[in-house]
């Protein structure tokens, strides 16, 4: 039996057992892993160091770039991209550090994470637990987190959880969120389902936001790193990301229910909690980014397996998405 063809099956049984996000987004992820994330010798002109004004993203161009970290600039997202010869899963990235999820295939198939300064030299690496997720760098480069898909925790004979990790620049690791301290409206919730994903970070603190879900129930969390705790702050909020003027979470909003529940993109005040629902009636399962304080950028799978494109959509509702960087995903903007 190969690999591929255990994992589908594992993939299955979750579906039928859940029906929920988590096993959505591992079947998301085999299709997006249609192709080998190791193709040939790159294509494009070298990219070898990351810098201000990028938008950085894993290419999906089904040639030679396939699964290698590229980059255009933000200014023109068109150009031709330079291409590195680090290839990752998923990827984020600051003006320091880049933050690489990545499936190493053999015999036995491994999940690895991986951390590079600007310039791709390596600074810190892990083996993942499972599946490469979700990643996150803070905009000044005080913490890396990643997001595993897991399975064989103990709250499901079968199934699948999260595994979500951060690690400090002073080399401090912090654990996985499964051990902080969580509260909703003031009450801990302790249950064995607890999972929690989507790290984004608040720059110059030990803040962050994230996603908390138990008993069929999902929060916007809002995250401390020196003590520990996890508390909810709105419903209904996964895979959150911070805006860079700090006042507003972009998200994905749950429409529907499992098995076929769907994802649109949302934006939240955190001072008015007001939420505005934006024109996008794709499946948006992807943790988005913020181009600038008046735009969203984010992932969505082309047609070919293993292909995809990154879009822009204004973050007050007011225009239709637009295609911004053709065969790319994990968008990430270095500022």
């Amino acid at each position: 039996m190969t690999p591929r063809l255990k994992w589908t099956i594992v993939v299955v049984a979750a579906i039928v057992l859940l029906g929920g996000s988590l096993a959505y987004a591992i079947s998301a992820f085999l299709r997006f892993q249609a192709v080998a994330s190791t193709a040939g010798e790159r294509s494009g002109p070298p990219l070898t160091a990351i810098e201000p004004g990028q938008i950085v993203f894993r290419s999906t161009d089904p040639g030679t770039e396939y699964g290698h970290v590229a980059s255009v600039p933000i200014g023109a997202p068109g150009a031709a991209r330079a291409v590195a010869e680090l290839t990752c899963d998923r990827v984020d990235a600051s003006a320091a550090l880049v933050s690489c999820l990545r499936t190493q295939r053999g015999i036995v198939t491994r999940f690895e994470w991986q951390v590079l300064d600007e310039r791709f030299d390596a600074r810190w690496e892990a083996p993942l637990p499972g599946v490469p997720s979700r990643t996150r760098v803070a905009d000044d480069s005080s913490y890396w987190a990643s997001t595993a898909f897991v399975t064989g925790h103990t709250y499901a004979t079968v199934g699948f959880s999260t595994a979500t990790v951060i690690v400090g620049a002073d080399g401090t690791e912090y654990g996985n969120l499964e051990d902080f301290a969580f509260t909703v409206n003031g009450d801990s919730v302790t249950s064995v389902d607890r999972n929690f994903w989507g790290v984004t970070f608040v720059p110059g603190t030990d803040g962050f936001f994230a996603t908390a879900a138990a008993g069929g129930r999902t929060w916007l969390v809002r995250g401390d790193l020196g003590d520990r705790t996890l508390v909810a702050i709105h419903d209904a909020v996964e895979c959150p990301s911070l805006s860079p003027d700090g006042e507003r979470i972009a998200f994905k909003k749950p429409v529907g229910e499992a098995p076929t529940k769907t994802w649109t993109i949302a934006v939240l005040d955190l001072a008015t909690g007001e939420e505005v629902v934006l024109p996008e009636s794709r499946n948006v399962d992807d943790q988005v980014e913020w181009l600038d304080d008046e735009t969203i950028v984010y992932g969505l799978p082309r047609a070919a397996a293993g292909d995809s494109d990154v879009w822009a959509i204004a973050a007050d509702g007011g225009g239709e998405p637009e295609l911004l960087i053709e065969h790319a995903w994990s968008p990430s903007v270095v500022r």
